[in-house]
C-alpha cells in the first residue's frame, strides 16, 4: 500500500471518529486512533471476524465489553449480535478504543506520560500487559505511521 494511500486511510479514520471525540473529552486523539489502525489492521475497513478478533480494530469480545459496551444506534448491547455489529463498525469500533483506554489508559513504558504510544501497547497487550514487548510488525506499522503524521503536520 503506498504512503499516500495510508495516509489518506488514516485520515478517513480519523474523519469517522470526530463524531465520538467531540461528545467529549476523549483519551486518543484521532490521529492515534488512526495509527492503532492503520498498525493492527492496515485499516482495513472490509474486516469482518476472524476467530475471536472482529472489525478494522481487530477487538474482542472481553475489550468490547471492559469498553462498557457501546452500541450502534437503536441497538442494545443485550440484543444478540451487538458485539459484531459494533466492532464491524468505524465509528463504534472507535468508541470501543475510546471506551477502553478510558478504563486502562497509563504510562506503560516509563517516560513519564500517556501518549499514543501508550495507547497503541494497551491496545495491542491489554489493560494489564502493555509493558511487555510489542511484535515487530505491529511496532513497526505503527511507528511509521506516527512518523507520517508528524511529518504531515511539520
Amino acid at each position: 500500500m503506498s504512503t499516500r494511500r495510508n495516509i489518506l486511510l488514516l485520515l478517513a479514520v480519523a474523519a469517522s471518529s470526530v463524531f465520538y471525540v467531540t461528545l467529549g473529552q476523549q483519551p486518543v486523539s484521532e490521529l492515534c486512533l488512526g495509527c492503532i489502525c492503520e498498525a493492527i489492521s492496515n485499516c482495513n475497513r472490509s474486516l469482518g471476524c476472524n476467530g475471536d478478533v472482529c472489525g478494522l480494530f481487530r477487538i474482542t469480545w472481553a475489550y468490547w465489553a471492559d469498553a462498557g459496551k457501546p452500541v450502534i444506534a437503536q441497538d442494545n448491547a443485550d440484543n444478540e449480535g451487538a458485539y459484531v455489529r459494533c466492532v464491524t463498525e468505524p465509528f463504534c469500533a472507535a468508541t470501543t478504543v475510546q471506551g477502553y483506554m478510558a478504563k486502562f489508559g497509563k504510562d506503560c513504558n516509563g517516560d513519564g506520560i500517556v501518549n499514543c504510544f501508550d495507547y497503541a501497547a494497551i491496545h495491542r497487550l491489554g489493560g494489564y500487559g502493555c509493558s511487555g514487548a510489542l511484535d515487530y510488525n505491529y511496532q513497526n506499522k505503527f511507528m511509521n505511521c506516527q512518523r507520517q503524521v508528524q511529518q504531515l503536520a511539520g
